[in-house]
């Protein structure tokens, strides 16, 4: 049995829900505590958590014996824009609560991850790790922000953070959560339930994306890898395919022929989107730790269509 212990923050989140899950599965039932702010129930491995109240995080890291935070509590790109000072002092205060408890208590490691939101409109296409970063979000510079705070500690204290810059994450287990990339989730239910769907983004919009498997095995492999395969504390680029609206409802006639979608365009969302890489050079996460993504645009659109068909019949 693995001795570790693991806490993770925004648990019912739509990366959380599905990760809280994986971890179980690789460290036992009883190696994971889930956090939220209104947690699936309360018992010995689910517990409240205000990530901006250090206390109650220090008491649950104490009281639990935790070795390893997975720190995904945050307010996303395009509801973090209605209340910037809010997303600020929530997705900042969290971390640092989280970076100084594992400097404090000498956890063994700590993810936090980061984000494409890092990027702007003066960040080149097919992005590189080394890049420029001028975010045109709150929740990209709390990002940015995020990724020099991992990359401090590590330096300054050897405390072991990692992290990577997810693309946007497509999952049948969870609803959208207020992130620009949503719509790519979204879409599905509403073909799936045989709905018409309605496009906040433009038909030729480009995205990186990635599958929530594929994202749940990024994540452990990274915190799995060995201390001198992870160059960068901060931020990996990792992606698995890019495409826009058109291109994804194009993949969904194949399984649902009779798919209808139309466009309303959300101006804070596209701006958003606008800023944002079409396609990200991940090069040196399959380098250092052998990132290889598993699902494509066809396989992804597959399995989704068909775990939702699933769900909805035992809904």
């Amino acid at each position: 049995m693995s001795k570790d212990k693991i806490l993770v923050t925004g648990a019912r989140g739509q990366i959380g829900t599905a990760l809280v899950e994986k971890l179980r599965q690789i460290y036992g039932e009883n190696a994971v505590l889930a956090t939220d702010l209104k947690p699936e129930k309360t018992d010995d491995w689910y517990a409240t958590l205000d990530v901006t109240d250090k206390d109650r995080l220090n008491e649950l890291v104490t009281t639990h014996q935790i070795t390893q935070i997975y720190h995904l509590a945050a307010i996303l790109s395009a509801a973090g824009e209605k209340n910037p000072l809010l997303t600020w002092r929530i997705n900042m205060e969290g971390s640092l609560n989280v970076l100084e408890i594992g400097r404090e208590k000498k956890l063994d490691k700590i993810y936090i991850p980061s984000s494409i939101a890092v990027f702007g409109d003066r960040t080149p296409d097919h992005t590189p790790q080394h890049t420029i970063l001028n975010p045109g979000t709150v929740y990209g510079i709390s990002k940015v922000a995020g990724e020099l705070w991992g990359e401090y500690y590590f330096q300054r204290y050897g405390l072991d953070v990692r992290a990577l810059r997810y693309p946007g994450i497509i999952s049948y287990e969870t609803l959208p959560g207020g992130g620009t990339t949503d719509y790519a989730v979204d879409i599905f239910y509403k073909a799936v339930a045989g709905e018409h769907f309605t496009c906040f983004l433009k038909n030729d919009t480009s995205l990186p994306m990635m599958y929530m498997a594929d994202a749940l095995r990024a994540t452990t492999e990274l915190m799995e890898s060995p201390l001198d395969q992870v160059r960068y504390h901060g931020g990996y680029n990792v992606c698995a395919m890019s495409f826009n609206p058109e291109e994804l409802a194009a993949a969904i006639r194949k399984y649902i022929p009779e798919f209808t979608m139309s466009y309303e365009i959300d101006p804070v969302k596209q701006h958003i989107a606008e800023t944002w890489s079409d396609s990200i050079d991940d090069s040196l996460a399959r380098q250092h730790w052998g990132w290889k993504e598993a699902y494509d645009l066809d396989a992804m659109t597959k399995d989704m269509i068909a775990n939702l068909r699933k769900k909805l019949v035992r809904a």
